[in-house]
């Protein structure tokens, strides 16, 4: 067992940094007919040698009865390096998490993907975490085994920074930081990185986070530096928006502004998690068909968002239950089925491996750590496997291609 360990630890020291040239069978030349989810890679453990101990298990910086932030359980079995937690199961036995961290964690999603279907995955970049060493590191390391992974299974992938957070300086900061990224994984090198998804003739770069009404401290004035600097350095922009960022109300800051940016960019995504369950879901295919419209009349992609459910119990302490329950699956497919037939071109999946706020669709348990004073996590409906959610993704992913060719 230790001589297995080191050699782990000596696959994820070798491929953290690797940097490309890449090889994929596939090149990803556009974002239309694929189905694509985000991708946090924020866990860690102690000792998974990124020096940040429990990061987004924990609350409080403990990870433990009582003191944690996640709602779902991973299902373990098949992560080849897994870390011991302070929580136990019914039967006493330790329950053990994985690392984001790990390169062998980043290469079992990436198998998943391809082994059901998922065209691919756009990882998270927070501002407000590269803004540190620490989490520059962290994140640096996670997307070099992506961009690796992704080329070894033929997946697509690219960057969407996260404004959520960000510093003052943060417009510098993410230019900065994707001049450094272009020139590690040779994103305008398309034969370099072929797995690197490009709309439009160009690498796509999705931004997120602009035209909220909730107090944010930035604006559209940074929206717009960033925005722009990422179209002089000659990217194609997924600009990610409030539900009604086209009537500009409810959720949504009341300034055209909005509207201004979004018809410099390429593909409008609205954020839809927690603005709907099953029973009500129905009040919003007015709002995506038109949404659909008003994209074609004005030359810009649309991206609806579909997601499997959402919890966060652990993480606000307000009250024990599932916020939005997921129907066996029932409430994914209804969204996924809904905007391949309204006419969506490409969908955008909430989150590939979301545990903290319950919108996972990667393997999720449904034997789960007893409940303990404080936490409870909720498992698996009877009857529904731990891949329930990425087959249901990969199924809708083999619809729209369908669709498209047609």
């Amino acid at each position: 067992m230790r001589r297995l360990a080191a050699l782990l630890t000596l696959t994820v020291t070798v491929s953290a940094f690797a940097q490309g040239p890449y090889r994929s069978s596939i090149t990803y030349e556009s974002y239309e007919g694929l189905v694509m989810a985000g991708y946090q890679g924020w866990f860690n453990t102690p000792g998974d040698g990124a020096g940040r101990n429990w990061h987004h298990y924990e609350k409080g910086r403990r990870f433990e009865p009582g003191w944690c932030t996640i709602d779902l359980w991973p299902e373990v079995d098949e992560y080849p390096q897994l870390y011991e937690t302070a929580f136990r199961f019914e039967d006493g036995t330790v329950a053990r998490v994985p690392s984001s961290h790990d390169y062998s964690t980043v290469e079992t999603h990436f198998r998943w993907m391809k082994e059901y279907g998922l065209d691919g995955v756009f990882m998270q970049r927070f501002l407000a975490e590269i803004a540190n060493p620490s989490g520059m590191a962290h994140f640096s390391t996670v997307l070099s085994n992506a961009m690796e992974c992704a080329n070894r299974y033929d997946r697509a992938i690219a960057v969407m920074y996260d404004l959520s957070g960000m510093p003052a300086d943060g417009p510098e900061l993410l230019l900065r930081d994707i001049d450094t990224l272009a020139a590690r994984h040779h994103l305008f090198e398309h034969e370099a990185n072929p797995s690197y998804l490009y709309h439009r003739g160009k690498p796509l770069v999705a931004v997120w986070g602009i035209g909220f009404n909730d107090n944010r401290r930035y604006g559209f004035d940074e929206a717009e530096r960033i925005i722009e600097g990422l179209k002089e350095r000659g990217y194609s922009i997924l600009i990610g928006v409030p539900t009604h960022w086209r009537a500009l109300e409810s959720d949504t800051l009341p300034s055209a502004r909005l509207h201004e940016l979004i018809l410099r960019c390429d593909v409008v995504m609205p954020w839809f998690v927690g603005r709907y369950n099953g029973k009500t879901y129905r009040k919003f295919h007015s709002l995506i068909r038109k949404d659909l419209r008003w994209a074609e009349e004005h030359g810009v992609d649309y991206a609806p968002l579909c997601f499997p459910g959402f919890s966060w119990a652990n993480m606000q302490r307000h009250g024990k239950g599932v916020q939005i329950p997921r129907e066996g699956g029932r409430f994914f497919s209804a969204q996924l089925d809904f905007c391949l037939k309204a006419g969506a071109k490409m969908l955008y999946i909430a989150m590939f491996d979301e545990i903290d706020e319950g919108t996972a669709i990667f393997k999720i348990a449904r034997n789960v750590p007893a409940a303990a004073s404080g936490s409870e996590f909720v498992s698996l409906e009877e009857g529904i496997p731990s891949d329930r959610y990425l087959r249901l993704a990969g199924e809708a992913a083999a619809r729209l291609k369908q669709d498209v060719r047609n």
